[in-house]
């Protein structure tokens, strides 16, 4: 199983190979995946999302399970999702 890029940048900066402000850098320059699922519009669909959700890689949902693993602080939490913040809010929107 291969790391994926925000895995890599959490473990650089516990390694003290990265600053926070240059994970902060690349994570607001990132293309977030969409973590939450779409309504279902079949019974099927329905069905298939009564299974238990997993964390997306490459997501949000890493940054979050590093913080709960004690890999991040509440502050470098707290930069790591404004720059994930800002990074979502540049994306062009579905009507763009």
């Amino acid at each position: 199983m291969s790391a994926t890029e925000v895995a890599t940048l959490i473990a650089a900066l516990r390694a003290g190979r990265l600053s926070i402000d240059q994970v902060a850098g690349r994570f607001s320059r990132m293309d977030w995946p969409a973590t939450r699922r779409q309504p279902p519009s079949t019974y099927s669909e329905m069905a298939a999302q009564e299974d238990i959700e997993v964390d997306v890689p490459g997501s949000f949902d890493e940054v979050t399970a590093a913080y709960d693993r004690g890999e991040l602080t509440s502050e470098e939490y707290r930069v790591l999702s404004d720059a994930v913040a800002e990074a979502i809010s540049a994306m062009p929107g579905p009507d763009s």
